[in-house]
């Protein structure tokens, strides 16, 4: 009896155990799945109004570079500047050899005392018409080549500025070079290479910011003084010149120098910084997007840093959930679980 009794309640135990053990697995698998989805949190990208600032290189230079030489060779006699000094417009710069200017003012007051001769010669009616007309044109003449020489013999500076270049000394024979270089500085103009998608958006008058590498963080203010009318077909840009008021010659010919521009605003999509990723062994930018549950792996351009958050140019659209956090380890595809 006792045997019998027994062998009834050992199949109830078994299927007791049985189901107890099942149940567990259940409850155990749907565990594990959850702790193996990724706990993130997500940003959602909003749409803000963001200047459109463009900068670009640019070297400095003078407004006007003038070379002062002969048209003639000759021998320099005296030199009053030097390298540094600075000219006004019209200054004597450079004395040369006279001699030839000398003959020729020598030759200049003989056709004058003729031209007198002959005009008091014509009144009394001692020559013709024609004779006084020869006698005039040859003063004109000698008076012209007079005025030429007088020009290169004593030699002027055209424009106010600074002598930045002086290639002789007096008593030397002017070759080639030029005597000197004289470049105004006030204003300068800075030239930029602007690419062609603003070339509608650029306008005469239209201001910039010009930071020179040599004074830091020092900013001037110039407008855009000339467009050119072509594109270079390599860089598909185009040269813009910036004007500069420098009235303290702060900003000096030859500094590399960066100009701001802005475009206007636009409304673009904006996202915190943190999380942007940068691909390994590229310059590319990747964000991961929370889409019904999984991290899905997305390029992005980035435009203008603005604090903490980056100008999203392309990539991403309002309301895409972007995940901020928890994406160290993150695959395309991995289920994720946002939390807040």
């Amino acid at each position: 009896m006792r045997q019998n009794s027994f062998l009834r309640i050992t199949p109830l135990l078994a299927a007791a155990l049985l189901a107890s053990c099942g149940g567990t697995d259940r409850t155990g698998s749907a565990e594990s799945e959850a702790s193996q989805k990724t706990k993130v949190r997500v940003e959602a990208v909003r749409l803000v109004p963001v200047k459109q600032n463009a900068t670009f290189t640019a070297t400095v230079e003078a407004d006007k570079v003038n070379n002062i030489a002969p048209a003639m060779g000759g021998r320099i006699r005296k030199i009053y500047v030097d390298v540094g000094s600075p000219v006004r417009q019209g200054q004597a710069v450079v004395a040369m050899d006279a001699a030839t200017f000398s003959q020729q003012e020598t030759q200049v007051a003989t056709l004058k005392r003729d031209y007198a001769r002959y005009k008091e010669l014509f009144e009394v009616g001692g020559i013709s018409k024609q004779q006084l007309d020869q006698a005039k044109t040859q003063l004109d003449v000698a008076e012209t080549a007079l005025g030429n020489l007088g020009e290169n013999t004593t030699l002027t500076s055209p424009v106010s500025g600074v002598v930045t270049a002086r290639n002789y000394d007096p008593g030397d024979v002017a070759g080639q070079l030029p005597i000197l270089t004289i470049e105004n500085m006030n204003p300068v103009k800075v030239k930029v290479n602007i690419s062609e998608s603003f070339y509608s958006r650029v306008t005469k008058g239209m201001p910039g910011d010009v930071q020179a590498d040599a004074l830091g963080e020092e900013s001037f203010r110039g407008s855009v003084s000339l467009i050119y009318p072509t594109f270079d077909p390599v860089s598909h840009t185009f040269p813009v010149e910036i004007m500069v008021p420098n009235g303290d010659l702060r900003l000096r010919p030859g500094m590399f120098a960066r100009v701001t521009m802005n475009f206007g605003t636009n409304e673009r999509p904006v996202l915190s910084d943190k999380a942007v990723l940068k691909q390994v062994g590229s310059n590319d930018r990747y964000v991961f997007v929370e889409k019904e549950g999984k991290a899905v792996y997305t390029l992005v351009q980035l435009g203008v840093r603005m604090d903490d958050k980056y100008e999203i140019l392309s990539g991403l659209n309002a309301g895409d959930h972007v995940i901020t956090e928890g994406h160290t380890d993150l695959v395309d595809g991995k289920e994720v679980e946002v939390v807040e």
